[in-house]
């Protein structure tokens, strides 16, 4: 049973990808920032974590950067609800930023039961199969 690593400040969204990952035979830990999501990382082994991009103690980059750290080779898959980048916006493009930090793959905010499982179950496919260049396309 693959173990997911949740990290997600917000308990609505927290709980309820812990029951869809539950429902679908993932054992997951939810954890409600990047302190006690380290604090999951140094106990134990995962399969693939989901780590919010905007927390607050533990900014969301900087957990993505030091969870990628300690745990090169398990896949990160960044999450978020925040501005993104658009041709008719100046905001930068956090998720991309995410990507350049370590993150595997990005879900944007509020994603779909069916985006977040094909999202990991390509993670986990992915972790299985030889390394691939780091700079292919999201």
């Amino acid at each position: 049973m693959p173990r997911i690593l949740v990290v997600d400040d917000d308990p609505m969204v927290g709980a309820t990808i812990e029951v869809l990952l539950q429902r679908q035979g993932f054992d997951v830990t939810l954890t409600d920032g990047g302190e006690t999501g380290l604090a999951a990382l140094e106990s134990q082994a995962f399969d693939v974590m989901l780590v919010d991009i905007f927390m607050p103690h533990m900014r969301g980059f900087e957990s993505i950067r030091i969870f990628h750290e300690r745990a090169p080779a398990t896949p990160l898959i960044a999450m978020s609800g925040y501005a993104f980048a658009s041709s008719a916006s100046p905001s930068p493009d956090f998720l991309r930023m995410a990507l350049e930090l370590g993150a595997t793959r990005c879900l944007r905010k509020p994603f779909t039961p069916e985006a977040l499982l094909t999202t990991i179950r390509e993670c986990l496919a992915g972790a299985s199969a030889p390394p691939k260049d780091k700079k292919e396309a999201p």
